[in-house]
């Protein structure tokens, strides 16, 4: 279950990324709109983590936490920003992808 929930985490540290990005696109209400997501989101990641924290050794649930927010981070801007999609910038993503997968592994 903490596994799940740390993947939850993870999701919420996209979100509230994705809410600072889109913030900066935007002003007046719909700004505030954006930055009140990104302080629901921040609180609810972080919230998550620390729960997850009490039974997941904290160097292994910190790196696949900001891995997932990472990964998720670069699909956003790519899909909804559009950043650019190069090999390496790819290449480097599905290493990080990889990583994260290990640790699960490796972890008790």
């Amino acid at each position: 279950m903490n596994w799940v929930l740390l993947i939850i985490a993870g999701i919420f540290e996209v979100a509230f990324a994705a809410c600072l990005g889109k913030a900066k696109e935007t002003t007046g209400n719909e700004m505030i709109s954006w930055y009140v997501g990104f302080l629901i989101c921040l609180a609810i990641s972080m919230y998550l983590l620390v729960k997850v924290t009490q039974e997941l050794p904290i160097g292994t649930a910190y790196a696949v936490w900001t891995g997932i927010g990472a990964v998720g981070t670069v699909l956003v801007g790519i899909f909804v920003f559009k950043e650019p999609a190069s090999f390496w910038r790819l290449f480097f993503l599905l290493t990080l992808i990889t990583s994260i997968i290990g640790l699960k592994f490796v972890s008790n």
